[in-house]
């Protein structure tokens, strides 16, 4: 049996969602979003947080997903090879202690959530997939 790590509990394309609370930053509301000319398409824009611009991530995007109607801007930031990086979600709940195990062998996900993927945990009979976010960053382009 595991332990039961910190984990940011959310929504991500309709999904139950874990984010280990080690690669969470904070938890933001992004109101502007500046757009990148030549970036990669999930490069949402640049946004800036505390006198810090980051770069937003459109996590449906890197998911092939279809977008949420305009105006969400929830987002978690994560650091990667020193850059901040804000990545937005359908919804954020709250932090606790939850006891991810490994994904079984054969569980289908597609090709784009199990890149992500680094378990699963079930929390109040829901399933959760537990996401990596260096693993999202890297699939942006």
């Amino acid at each position: 049996m595991s332990a039961r790590e910190l984990h940011l509990v959310g929504r991500l394309g309709g999904r139950g969602v874990l984010f280990p609370a080690t690669q969470v930053r904070r938890v933001v509301d992004i109101a502007d979003i500046v757009p990148v000319p030549h970036a990669a398409p999930a490069v949402r824009g640049l946004a800036a947080l505390r006198s810090r611009v980051v770069t937003v991530i459109d996590s449906w995007r890197v998911l092939d997903l279809p977008s949420p109607p305009p105006g969400r801007h929830r987002a978690v930031t994560t650091a990667v090879d020193g850059h901040v990086y804000a990545v937005l979600v359908d919804d954020l709940e709250d932090a606790e202690p939850v006891e991810v195990v490994p994904l079984p062998p054969g569980t289908a996900l597609g090709e784009s959530w199990a890149a992500i993927a680094t378990g699963s945990a079930v929390r109040d009979g829901e399933p959760l997939l537990a996401i990596d976010l260096a693993r999202l960053i890297a699939r942006v382009g």
